[in-house]
Parts: structure tokens; sequence; C-alpha cells
């Protein structure tokens, strides 16, 4: 809020104007960049800022497929979020073979599956690196490495919206083409996101204007949004990430050892999940019953993904991973911040267990 106060005062010129205070402010956003590339390990590739996740991952799917002469193959793993997924009837359109990449019952890409599927038609293929549903983290290592031995003329997307800083990414060592994240994941504002893409990775723009983001994302950049970016990841720490560790952790054994019931969605060891999700099903009590009634106690969250829970009866993501109909009926997703305090978590769970004795006795037959 302050450097966004600070911007509105000072910073308002426009990057793209010739005059001093608009080429500062172009400077300002250049030290974003940088800040960007070096908190993902990709020194001296290409940061596009956009207006979020879902922009930029339309970007890298559609402005590369849009270099590539169809026919050819993209890979999709199935527990994509909507602003990939929902790519997908378009990249049909264009010509292109989409096939659905299966996950296995953790959540994450059956790589035997992915390796069956790769072949030398491959030209795409698209995974997240966290899941925002149930926090698993895809093996993006293993994944770049069968793209290497199978495929190796297809480019990687990464959609990094869920992991970008609460889980380690090395960019350029994993030889992945392209990555997006979003601001407001990490207490930035909203509608603020970024493409981080490799130098060489060819990319056709889907907006046209004047020309900004090296003529691949015209439009006035949104420099508040952009300068407060730059203080969040600047803010971030390891110690973030630890904090949360010890919150969800401690969520998790409350509810696990009061509701017998209880049924933990996803990995929860360090490597395979990331920090700050917990996907947890309480049958028989419906997601959306206790959702509204923890509301009434402050508790706050989602049956599922935010951008789709308004359509979704049952979570595309849980019924990829082969969870039973009647626990994903009842799950819920727990989100963590480093701002958060173990006494909220305390807090939830009480309000959550004491819910759930209640609502038991009420459930449709």
């Amino acid at each position: 809020m302050q450097a966004v106060s600070e911007m509105m005062e000072s910073g308002w010129y426009n990057p793209s104007a010739l005059y001093r205070p608009s080429l500062e402010v172009e400077k300002r956003i250049n030290e974003v960049r940088e800040i960007c590339l070096n908190a993902v390990g990709a020194a001296g590739e290409k940061v596009i800022f956009t207006s979020g996740g879902t922009e930029a991952d339309n970007l890298a799917l559609l402005g590369h497929l849009r270099t590539r002469r169809a026919p050819g193959k993209v890979l999709i793993s199935s527990v994509e979020h909507p602003a990939v997924s929902a790519c997908t009837e378009e990249i049909r359109r264009m010509g292109f073979q989409v096939e659905a990449i299966p996950a296995d019952r953790t959540g994450r890409v059956d790589l035997n599956a992915l390796e069956s599927l790769m072949d030398d038609r491959t030209v795409l293929v698209s995974v997240m690196q966290v899941n925002n549903e149930t926090g698993a983290a895809e093996p993006l290592r293993d994944i770049a490495a069968l793209r290497n031995l199978k495929a190796p003329g297809a480019a990687i997307h990464v959609d990094g919206v869920q992991g970008f800083l609460r889980m380690k990414m090395d960019f350029r060592s994993l030889g992945i083409q392209s990555y997006t994240l979003s601001a407001h994941k990490i207490h930035g504002l909203k509608g603020t996101g970024a493409l981080i893409l490799q130098k060489t990775h060819p990319l056709h723009p889907i907006q046209f204007g004047g020309g900004q983001e090296g003529n691949l994302r015209s439009g006035t950049e949104n420099t508040f949004g952009i300068v407060a970016l730059g203080v969040a990841v600047r803010s971030w720490t390891p110690e973030s990430c630890r904090q949360m560790r010890e919150l969800k952790d401690g969520l998790r054994s409350l509810l696990c050892g009061r509701i017998d019931s209880a049924v933990v969605n996803g990995p929860q060891d360090e490597d395979g999940s990331a920090p700050h999700i917990l996907n947890i099903s309480l049958p028989p009590v419906r997601s959306q019953t206790m959702l509204f009634a923890l509301e009434g106690d402050g508790v706050y969250v989602s049956a599922g993904s935010a951008c789709s829970s308004r359509k979704q009866k049952i979570s595309p993501v849980l019924k990829a991973m082969g969870v039973k109909t009647d626990w994903a009926d009842c799950a819920l997703r727990f989100s963590f911040s480093p701002l958060n305090t173990p006494e909220e978590i305390a807090y939830a769970a009480e309000k959550t267990v004491n819910h759930w004795q209640k609502l038991k006795q009420f459930t449709r037959r």
C-alpha cells in the first residue's frame, strides 16, 4: 500500500514516454523484472507483465502455438487451473490435437502415462507447479527429463501461480520455456501478473496496440501493480514458508485427531506439497454446508478453485485424482498466509470440529 501510494503521488507518468520522469518509472519497472527473474532462477531471460495469471497462461499457450504449424500434439495435465484447461477448445480450433495427462492418486502427473503420450509430434506440454486445490507439487524435473528424451522439440509451460516463492523454482536449470505468476497470491495487488519467458522461445502476441512489453503485450503498463509486486517479492522470505508449513501441519493434526472420518486429499510431504494449502474431506458433511457454517464464525474456506466454485459441484481436480464422489462432495480447502497465527488455526479447528459434530446428524439420504 505504501509503494502504491508513493507511485500515485510521484510515479504516475507513462513509462513509454520520453521525458525524464517517465524514464524513471520505466527504470523502476525494469528493476521489478530483475527481481522476478532472480526469484525463479531465470536471470537473463524475459518478463512480460500482464493483468494476472490467466492472461499470462493464455499468452504462453496460445501465443506460442501461433508460432507453430499445426498439426501437432499438446499435452495438458488433467488437474490444471481453468486458466489453462479452458484454453483446450481454442487450441483444438487452431488445429492441434489435445491430450489430457492423467493424474495419480496424489494429484500429480502420472509419469508413466505422460511418457506413453509423448512422441515426436508433441509441441507443447503444460503442467502447473502447485495445484491450487490440493497443494500437490508436480515433479517438474522428471517431466522435463521425459520431454528431453521423448519430445526434445516440445516446449514446457508451467503455471506457477500457486508455487511462486512458496516452492523452489530453478527456471534455467529445468530447461522450461515459460512460467506464470500472479501478484495477489503473495500479497501484491489483484490485476497484476507476469509471464517469464526463455529469451529464444518464440511467442506471438494475442492482443495488439501500442507495442508495449516488447510488442508481446500491448497496453499501458500497470505501474502501480508492478512496483507493488516488486515490494511483495522482496518481502517474502524462507521463514514465510516455514511458518505456513507449521500452521498447515498443525491444522491437519487437529482435524484428523478429532474427526475420525477426515481424509486428506493430496500429498503432505515437504517435497511433494506446497506449505500453504490443505485439502481435506470431512464426510458426511457436504463442503458447501460446512463452508457457510464456518463463514458465520469468520473462518473463510473454499470448496475448490475460487475461479470455478460457482460453476462446479464436484471438483474436476478431485475427480481426476480418483477421489470418491462422496469424499469429493465433502472436501474443503484451507489456505494459509504467513500472517496467520497459531491461535487462528486453533480457533478454525475448534469451529470446524464443533460444526461437523452437529451437522453430521443432518446428511442427505
